[in-house]
């Protein structure tokens, strides 16, 4: 899909003429020229499908946030506290909308300076994403703090510790989620097909090959790869120790079963990396350890709403 209409792209093509058309359209732009000049039609409508059932999903989301956010607030049904977050997540719901098609047009565009095979902006692919993350954790939250009862936890020092460790464990966890953007993006998990080394050394020859250097962050392959394995060594590491501290502090036994879950994702999703890059990037793979961290930042905001305190 190579253009964006609100209603009009709603109904796909249906005859041999409107499928030759929409394919046309596609066989303008760099994708097609330089990587699926031998596509055929059918392979066309197999991809074009792929797009279009996540747009529509994108709008029956939208449409679950927007509807019934209306209607509420039309039958009084919301305070007014929770009229401000409503309207901050119905605006993130349309900011994300927005920001998909800006990053699929980055895929579209002529870079005639570039020797890159065509593809999305891992810069506007990590927005897209980040927003996503943003809009699913404000969600997550907003439910978890409505619907589960805050614990009469005594205020101990060790407890506002704990309490801390969660909060930048948790950010910790987002970050490394969002450092897979660039991965993706960049095809950087095809770069170096070994572990706990990458080829026969700890650290890369080529990690700062770029100039200048801070390009390497989120440009060089190598680099975006191995702050991927330090940021997710990191998460896992700090979860680990998070388990350990909480195992010093009387706490409900809801909250050992966040903390435990959180021990046990974490270190599932550890082998799913590790997996998906030892396998050469197999899509089903991939795409199951990009579910892992969306459900290991699940279980980690569902340990901080655990651990909020009362209301003074």
């Amino acid at each position: 899909m190579v253009d964006w209409h609100l209603v009009k792209e709603m109904k796909p093509p249906r005859t041999q003429q409107e499928w030759e058309a929409e394919f046309r359209k596609y066989q303008q732009f760099p994708e097609f020229k330089i990587l699926n000049h031998d596509m055929t039609l059918t392979e066309f409508k197999f991809i074009w499908y792929m797009e279009y059932s996540h747009r529509m999903w994108g709008r029956v989301v939208g449409l679950a946030y927007i509807l019934p956010a209306a209607y509420f607030w039309r039958k009084g049904w919301l305070s007014r506290p929770m009229k401000g977050c409503v309207l901050a997540l119905c605006g993130l719901v349309c900011f994300q909308g927005l920001l998909g098609w800006y990053m699929v047009k980055s895929g579209l565009e002529e870079k005639p300076d570039s020797y890159d095979i065509p593809r999305v902006s891992q810069y506007r692919l990590a927005a897209h994403l980040g927003s996503a993350l943003v809009l699913y954790s404000a969600s997550l939250w907003t439910g978890l703090s409505l619907l589960l009862p805050r614990h009469q936890l005594p205020e101990t020092r060790q407890l506002a510790r704990l309490r801390r460790f969660a909060h930048g464990t948790t950010a910790l966890v987002f970050l490394t989620a969002l450092s897979g953007a660039f991965v993706a993006g960049l095809d950087a998990g095809l770069v170096y097909n070994s572990f706990p080394k990458m080829g026969e050394r700890w650290i890369p020859d080529d990690l700062l090959a770029f100039s200048p250097t801070l390009r390497n962050i989120f440009e060089n392959p190598s680099t975006v790869q191995f702050d991927h394995r330090i940021l997710g060594t990191a998460a896992v590491t700090a979860i680990a120790a998070l388990y350990l501290f909480s195992r010093k502090i009387p706490l409900p036994r809801r909250t050992r079963t966040a903390v435990a879950s959180l021990l046990a994702v974490a270190c599932t999703q550890v082998g799913l990396g590790i997996s998906t890059l030892l396998l050469y990037v197999p899509t089903p793979l991939a795409a199951t350890h990009q579910a892992g961290s969306l459900a290991l930042l699940s279980v980690a905001l569902w340990l901080m709403a655990e651990l909020r305190r009362l209301p003074k």
